[in-house]
């Protein structure tokens, strides 16, 4: 029924095209998982092909500037509205979908931490040998800044390990990191993992996730109708399923 009801929308915003087109949409990484499953959908909704590339924020944005192809694009707010004023993204394309906070896993089997408090959050990251984040992009940047707030910066030092964006949360399920903090979307579907739960809410953030329309795509029905698909109440429950707390 919910597929139904998006491909409805979908076809309302296609109109009247007459042959399926192939969409190329650059995304950051943060809700990749609810980004695939979405583009799945539409795919199935719609006879449209959807080719998605992944990378974190700034390098999307950096690639989009350049002159990378693209019909749509997926990443945070600021990444979106970057590339609006650079030309890349046409003005008033942007639609919110959703938002997600950081979050905190453990290698599958291991015991889970303490994050409910403050104090606690505090002595778990101590108290880990080596603590994933991302290198790039807003999750990691703002986890960085809360370790310097709770003034263990100097103590945590030799524990942090910035990792890629592809393999931040991977490098814990090999053992290879105790445990890792970021954006809790990016948890989503990864073997080897226990999600143990949400930083505190007083150190909490949240990280938005938005698409905006190329302003040279050459399908720009079928694009329109990809960020209307994501971005309507019918993908509502999708996004829940993948960690994105829907607009």
């Amino acid at each position: 029924m919910k597929l139904a009801v998006a491909a409805g929308l979908a076809a309302l915003c296609v109109g009247s095209a007459a042959q399926a087109a192939d969409l190329t949409v650059w995304s950051g990484n943060g809700a990749k998982a609810a980004v695939v499953t979405l583009c799945k959908q539409f795919e199935q909704a719609t006879g449209h092909k959807v080719a998605v590339h992944f990378e974190v924020n700034p390098e999307v944005q950096r690639r989009l500037e350049g002159g990378e192809a693209f019909d749509v694009v997926v990443g945070n707010p600021p990444t979106i509205d970057a590339l609006v004023k650079a030309g890349k993204v046409v003005a008033g394309s942007k639609a919110d979908f959703g938002r997600s906070g950081l979050a905190v896993a453990v290698r599958s089997g291991t015991p889970k931490p303490d994050v409910a408090s403050v104090d606690a959050f505090k002595r778990t990251l101590l108290a880990a040998k080596s603590v994933a984040f991302p290198g790039e992009g807003a999750s990691g940047r703002y986890f960085v800044s809360v370790v310097e707030r709770l003034g263990i910066a100097d103590g945590m030092k030799s524990r942090l390990k910035p990792m890629p964006a592809g393999d931040t949360v991977e490098v814990v399920a090999r053992g290879e990191a105790d445990m890792v903090v970021v954006v809790a979307t990016r948890l989503t579907d990864v073997p080897g993992i226990d999600v143990v739960g949400p930083i505190p809410p007083e150190v909490q953030t949240w990280i938005g996730f938005a698409a905006g329309l190329s302003a040279t795509t050459q399908q720009p029905d079928a694009a329109k109708a990809l960020i209307a698909f994501m971005s309507a109440p019918s993908a509502a429950a999708t996004l829940r399923a993948k960690g994105v707390d829907p607009l």
